[in-house]
């Protein structure tokens, strides 16, 4: 990184929110003038500062309207085809690993799309776009990783029925569980240990209670968005210390030719 860009650097996952300081100030506004005026406005502002969720969420919707426009059979197929299945990720494990974070089962899927539009757009808007689909990658494809190798050890060993390796295995859960870990790093103090606390033990539990191969995949990829965040802190605060002393050095060296001129 260039030194004159170093100066200036400043990362988001330094930049934390205090909740009480956001409760006072979600109090104030909701007494204002305008209130419907000004609601409609800052739900403008959040979501166009978040163009990669709400365009994921505007891909669900019409995965799920192209599902609904063909028959059952046929949308059955087209999601066990793009399932992250062990027949499917021992053939096409590239083509199933994207596509089938763009697919979902069942209905509408009104919970999802709605979580995108507002947590997903927050967590986007704090880390910015390439952040946030980084970390929402590395939670989709290292746990549908890590569940897959799980799932072919059990397999082979017999512990699993053979028919385990064909089943439809579709969604974002896994990326949305990981930028939702990784936002504990957006609160500080006892927030942080209660938020990232919270997802692990809630998480935890269903995976304890379920134990099925998802259940395990979202508690895997929790974790991966508690490393990666705890990771990118560590970085981004080695990059501010060492920006403020090029700019200290640069603020010495501007007084020192001032003072001998």
């Amino acid at each position: 990184m260039p030194a004159s860009v170093l100066r200036h650097y400043r990362s988001p996952w330094t930049r934390t929110v205090d909740l009480e300081h956001g409760v006072r100030a979600v109090r104030v506004w909701w007494h204002g003038n305008l209130r419907v005026f000004r609601a409609a406005r800052a739900a403008h502002d959040h979501l166009g500062g978040a163009p990669a969720a709400c365009a994921y969420a505007f891909t669900l919707f019409v995965t799920w309207w192209t599902l609904r426009g063909i028959s059952d059979i046929a949308g059955h197929r087209l999601i066990l085809s793009a399932s992250t299945n062990l027949h499917n990720m021992r053939h096409d494990p590239v083509q199933v690993l994207v596509a089938s974070a763009f697919w979902t089962e069942g209905g509408f899927p009104w919970t999802i799309v709605l979580g995108f539009l507002t947590v997903m757009a927050w967590a986007e808007r704090w880390l910015g776009t390439v952040r946030w689909v980084l970390i929402f990658a590395l939670g989709h494809v290292g746990a549908t990783l890590i569940t897959v190798t799980g799932t072919a050890y059990a397999v082979d060993h017999r512990l699993l029925p053979l028919k385990v390796a064909v089943v439809s295995d579709v969604g974002a859960s896994y990326g949305f569980s990981a930028v939702l870990a990784a936002l504990a790093y957006h609160l500080s103090g006892t927030a942080r240990l209660v938020w990232a606390g919270g997802l692990v033990a809630w998480f935890g539990l269903l995976a304890w209670r379920g134990r099925t191969f998802t259940d395990y995949g979202h508690l895997t990829a929790v974790l991966i968005g508690l490393l990666a965040g705890a990771m990118a802190l560590t970085v981004a605060r080695r990059l501010e210390r060492r920006a403020g002393r090029q700019r200290d050095t640069t603020s010495e060296t501007a007084a020192g030719q001032a003072n001998s001129a």
